[in-house]
C-alpha cells in the first residue's frame, strides 16, 4: 500500500477523535453559525484570514474547505455543551514523513486550554498512526498566544522565515516551531513514568 493510500485510511479512520473535554470531528454546514461567531470576528481572525462578512461566505468556505476535503481537517467540539468553537487540521507531506497542523479558536474561549488539548490529539495521531517523523507548525511572529500553544505542546522554535507571505494586505514574518517523533516520543515516556 503507497504511503499517500495508507495516511488517507488513517485519516478516514481518525475522522473523529474524543480528548478530556473536546471532540474533534468533521464540520458541516450545521456548523454555519458557529463558525461564523469566530471567522467574523476581527480579533480571532487577525492573523490568519480575512474576517468572514456574512453567514453565506462562511457556508461557502465550510463547502470548499472542509466539506470538499474533509480529511485532516477537524471541528473543535465542546463535549459539555455541543458548540463548535474552532477547527483544526493537520497536512501531511507523505514523501518526507512530516505534516504541518493549523488551527483557528473562537477568541471567546481562549485561555481555557482548548487549543493544546485538541493540537495534542493531533501531534498523537501524526506521530502513533502516521509515523511521522516531524511536525511543525508557522504563527504571525506578531501573534504570541499561537506562539504559546505551540510552546505548550514542546514544539521548539526553529526559525523565522522574514516577509513569509501577505495576510489580510500585510506581508507577515512567520515563525516556525516543530518537534520530532523521537522528541515527542520521550517526553511521552516522561510523562507515563
Amino acid at each position: 500500500m503507497g504511503e499517500e493510500i495508507k495516511t488517507d485510511l488513517v485519516l478516514a479512520e481518525n475522522q473523529w477523535i474524543e480528548t478530556e473535554r473536546l471532540i474533534l470531528r468533521p464540520v458541516t454546514l450545521a456548523d454555519t453559525e458557529d463558525v461564523y461567531e469566530y471567522a467574523s470576528d476581527e480579533v480571532t481572525t487577525r492573523f490568519l484570514f480575512p474576517a468572514n462578512q456574512s453567514l453565506a461566505e462562511t457556508r461557502a468556505n465550510i463547502a470548499t474547505s472542509f466539506i470538499k476535503d474533509p480529511l485532516g481537517k477537524y471541528g473543535i467540539e465542546l463535549k459539555k455543551s455541543g458548540k463548535l468553537i474552532g477547527t483544526t487540521d493537520i497536512r501531511v507531506n507523505d514523501h518526507n514523513g512530516t505534516a504541518e497542523i493549523g488551527y483557528a479558536l473562537n477568541s471567546a474561549y481562549w485561555g481555557n486550554g482548548y487549543m493544546p488539548e485538541a493540537t495534542a490529539a493531533l501531534l498523537k495521531l501524526g506521530f502513533e498512526q502516521l509515523d511521522l517523523v516531524r511536525i511543525f507548525a508557522t504563527h504571525d511572529v506578531r501573534n504570541s498566544n499561537s506562539g504559546r500553544v505551540m510552546e505548550k505542546l514542546h514544539m521548539k522554535k526553529e526559525g523565522l522565515i522574514s516577509d513569509a507571505e501577505r495576510r489580510n494586505g500585510e506581508v507577515v514574518s512567520l515563525v516556525i516551531r516543530g518537534i520530532t517523533r523521537s522528541e515527542w516520543l520521550a517526553l511521552q515516556q516522561t510523562e507515563n513514568s
